[in-house]
């Protein structure tokens, strides 16, 4: 039952108590950039591109996380907020590989956004994880939305094989004592996979087809590393 007016860019629109601006906005059919937010995930505004001006509130606020208030007069692209988004995907682009992001590099047109904005900002580079026959991990293009490690626990699979790691600019991905990933609770589901935004996670047999595999080379290198870890201690 809706209970709750409130105006977003000059439309006003009713919805129930406890919706996000984000979900309020949508309703008017406005579009409010979004990147760690997932339908199926727990929201929790890490990335903040979803970031709105609330009018009697200093600061930008998360659309994904706030709930509405009554009365309240909500802009979805302030030169505030676009100038913080576009900030927010020049820092990614500074550090992250995007090069597998469509939508993030969508949004980086889209925001005029300058990939060469911070030249001298340091990369996060890791090494590829092959340690399954079902996916890799390709850190360097993490950006730490959250997702994967929600889904392995309560949004999802109670499996929590993976989670946070390292703090500050070190905080990275990883599974307890960094232990490869068949000797994790893991029960190789893929949901993590399905919800990476970047192909930080990403099948097997799709990383071997862009190596330039046939598939018959692909079908037979995953069925007999599937073989040689069954035979192994």
């Amino acid at each position: 039952m809706a209970n709750i007016t409130l105006t977003i860019d000059g439309d006003s629109v009713a919805v129930s108590t406890g919706t996000t601006i984000l979900k309020a906005a949508q309703q008017l059919g406005r579009h409010i950039p979004t990147i760690c937010y997932h339908d199926h995930c727990t929201a929790n505004g890490l990335c903040r591109i979803c970031v709105v001006e609330v009018n009697g509130v200093k600061p930008l606020v998360p659309a994904c996380l706030t709930p509405v208030r009554e009365g309240i007069k909500v802009s979805t692209s302030s030169v505030r907020a676009e100038r913080s988004r576009r900030t927010i995907l020049e820092m990614l682009a500074s550090a992250v590989d995007l090069s597998q992001a469509p939508e993030i590099e969508r949004l980086m047109g889209e925001y005029h956004a300058d990939h060469r904005r911070f030249p001298e900002a340091e990369r996060r580079e890791y090494p590829v994880l092959d340690d399954n026959p079902m996916y890799i991990r390709d850190y360097s293009k993490c950006i730490l939305c959250w997702r994967c490690v929600q889904v392995c626990a309560d949004d999802a699979q109670f499996t929590y094989a993976i989670n946070f790691k390292g703090r500050g600019f070190e905080t990275s991905i990883g599974t307890f004592f960094d232990k490869p990933m068949p000797e994790t609770s893991c029960v190789f589901c893929g949901q993590c996979v399905g919800v990476c935004p970047t192909g930080a996670l990403k099948p097997k047999r799709e990383s071997l087809l862009e190596q330039g595999l046939s598939l018959d080379e692909i079908m037979q290198a995953t069925k007999s590393e599937k073989k040689k870890r069954r035979k192994s201690p």
